[in-house]
């Protein structure tokens, strides 16, 4: 039969592919392409070899089940092959396998399954002989594999010695290798921390931890082992079903899936396949599909195999979760608490059941760790409700005119410089009290109750009030009327009137009440205190260079970063003139050092303070000068010990430091107070 000349390119192509991702995936352990991608090309090459039989090749990468051992472990033969599963997509193709079955056993009674989540990892061969691990191998081709019985030796849930007394004199087990989501998780986490390469799924992990050639640096990737069937096995009559094979298998020391089950008829296993869908997101493992196996041995025989698979089983996929798509734009918004977040604009993309057009890209320390830039071919990550997320780029495919991703330097919403301190990932709009993307988290803490303390103003009802577009910045709260507030849901006449007088009330504060209120990156009550103390008032705290500021207690080079960046902003400025002009103002502070006779020392507090909180005798020691510590150390001036204390107080009765229950405490403060 002829063939036509493009069909032929088309298969050379499609070979030379999968030859290269082949190669990238199993030698390399650095995929280049999602699953989906690499089964779409696969199904591709297939569907043209079964319409030219001619093209056919012994070498071709359907005729394989996997990559070429690596040449740094020595090579096992498998003597009992170690083949794939074919796939199912649907619901269709799942009852066109069922009927395949029942066509060949001349059988129309529906077939009893073994259901078993297919796990994301690495198929491997354990041998154990009179009940002792002698040998680990990967499935390497299918025929060869690489011998890595060091580094299974150092998987915990790998039985060394099987347990029981009536145990096969040769036992070959097949399961899967694989590294639970937290374990993922933390290597990469590591490899950020350390500036190294990160793995882009559970499965490349576990290919790259299995493939050490140092078994200590395998054991240290809390890898983890299923069983799901037995290759070849001496010496001992098996039970007749597939089920009971796998709970003997647990008998002896090896484990098995927990959400394993049986179930009769494809409309059952259709029913399984998306009772795990829903739980898929909660397993501590990934899992990409489902494996259905008729559950009889006997029948398994019967039904034999074809080239590189059985006859009796089947993978069935869940939707992919990674897939490959067009990076069009980068655009950047701006979270509530001023984060500057760059967001990837996509080519819409099928992905974890739902098509995606947009994508995190996290901050610009992964926009450079992936080398990303616009125009790129990328591999976009789906799981469950979590974000999609751009995981690696394609550099092979990178087009000519790709440009580079730039941090804008200007707010996107508001106008404000955008501000990224130095050994931060992320960055961050400086226009905290006007930027719209802010706006609801600015005026809550403005409201809070260490700031302007503004009773009856919760959360909800500052959002409400934004929503209803009633305020747009701190100031706006000052303007409200009585009428405004009554007309809002679930806000009577005597509540409105109850808030407009709290918010007078509040109208007349400190200054560093007030500072705090603003919401200064890193400004806590302490470094507010102590900028009101330092500079008086606020104009002269608006005027402050970074170096005047860096003469404050407890500012350091970073937060006079942000103090100066805030007070630079006009769009800050104009929300502080007008808070000032609807009637919120403090008193002046003024240098009295009577005032102050705790002026250089370091009080710490701990343990319960039964007539008095912990936060009013801090406060009350601040008023009186004094820093208040959370640690005590040889500089502490003072421990004031109240009921329960621990570590602290036995770490300054070894230091030797001076020690106040809490009626001394009070004793001293009211002492020291009365002379102010």
């Amino acid at each position: 039969m002829n063939h036509p000349e493009p069909a032929a390119q088309e298969v050379a192509q499609l070979r030379e592919q999968l030859n290269e991702h082949n190669y990238r995936y199993y030698v390399l352990d650095d995929p280049s392409v999602p699953d989906a991608e690499y089964d779409r090309l696969l199904r591709r090459l297939q569907q043209l070899e079964a319409e030219y039989p001619e093209l056919l090749t012994p070498d071709s990468p359907t005729q394989r089940v996997g990559g070429e051992p690596l040449e740094g472990f020595e090579q096992v033969s498998h003597e009992v092959p170690m083949l794939s599963l074919d796939n199912a997509f649907s619901a269709e193709e799942l009852q066109a396998f069922e009927k395949r079955l029942q066509d060949r056993l001349r059988h129309s009674e529906p077939l009893e399954y073994a259901c078993e989540p297919k796990l994301d990892g690495i198929a491997v061969s354990l041998l154990y002989e009179n009940g002792l691990l002698v040998r680990g191998a990967t499935r390497g081709d299918g025929s060869t594999g690489e011998n890595i019985t060091s580094n299974v030796r150092t998987i915990a849930s790998i039985p060394l010695r099987l347990r029981g007394d009536s145990i096969p004199p040769v036992l070959e087990v097949r399961g899967e290798i694989y590294l639970p989501k937290a374990a993922f998780d933390a290597l990469n986490q590591r490899a950020r921390d350390n500036n190294e390469k990160t793995f882009v799924n559970p499965r490349n992990a576990a290919a790259g931890s299995l493939r050490q050639l140092d078994p200590k640096i395998t054991a240290s990737r809390a890898l983890q082992m299923c069983c799901y069937s037995i290759g070849r096995v001496e010496g001992f009559e098996l039970p007749p079903l597939h089920s009971d094979v796998l709970h003997l298998l647990n008998e002896w020391g090896l484990r098995i899936n927990s959400e394993m089950a049986v179930v009769k008829g494809a409309e059952a296993c259709q029913a399984y396949y998306e009772q795990l869908g829903q739980k898929r997101d909660q397993l501590p493992y990934e899992i990409d599909g489902i494996v259905f196996k008729v559950n009889s041995l006997q029948l398994q025989q019967r039904l034999g195999f074809v080239s590189r698979a059985p006859r009796w089983a089947i993978a069935y996929k869940f939707p992919a979760q990674e897939e490959m798509t067009q990076l069009l734009d980068v655009e950047f918004q701006v979270g509530r608490t001023g984060a500057v977040t760059p967001v990837a604009r996509l080519e819409p993309v099928f992905v974890g059941g739902v098509t995606v057009s947009n994508a995190t890209l996290h901050n610009m320390d992964e926009v450079e760790r992936l080398q990303v830039m616009k125009g790129d071919r990328v591999v976009i990550r789906r799981a469950g409700d979590v974000i999609p997320q751009v995981v690696k780029v394609v550099l092979e495919q990178r087009p000519d005119d790709a440009s580079v991703i730039e941090l804008p330097k200007e707010c996107p919403v508001c106008g404000s410089e955008v501000e990224r301190a130095e050994g931060e990932a992320a960055a961050r709009c400086s226009g905290g009290l006007f930027c719209g993307a802010q706006r609801k988290e600015a005026i809550k803490h403005f409201a809070s109750r260490k700031a302007l303390d503004i009773e009856g103003l919760g959360d909800k009802l500052v959002e409400q009030l934004v929503d209803e577009q009633l305020i747009q910045t701190p100031a706006d709260l000052f303007s409200l009327s009585l009428e405004q507030l009554s007309g809002l849901e679930r806000m009577a006449e005597k509540s409105a009137q109850n808030l407009l007088d709290a918010l007078k009330s509040s109208s007349t504060t400190t200054l560093p009440r007030f500072l705090y209120s603003l919401g200064i990156r890193e400004v806590g009550e302490a470094t507010a205190l102590s900028l009101a103390r330092h500079f008086l008032n606020l104009p002269a705290l608006c005027d402050a260079s970074e170096e005047a500021l860096l003469e404050v207690d407890d500012v350091g080079p970073i937060v006079a970063h942000h103090i100066y960046t805030f007070f630079r902003q006009a769009h800050n400025l104009e929300v502080l003139q007008d808070l000032q002009q609807q009637g919120v103002s403090w008193p002046d502070l003024e240098v009295d050092l009577s005032a102050r006779p705790l002026e250089g020392e370091t009080w710490v507090l701990t343990g319960t303070l039964t007539t008095m909180g912990r936060s009013e005798g801090k406060s009350r020691l601040q008023a009186l000068g004094a820093k208040v510590a959370g640690s005590v150390s040889a500089k502490t001036s003072m421990l004031v010990a109240g009921d329960k204390s621990g570590s602290k107080l036995t770490k300054a009765e070894q230091l030797g430091i001076p020690v106040l229950d809490e009626p001394a405490f009070i004793d001293r403060l009211a002492q020291l107070e009365s002379k102010r």
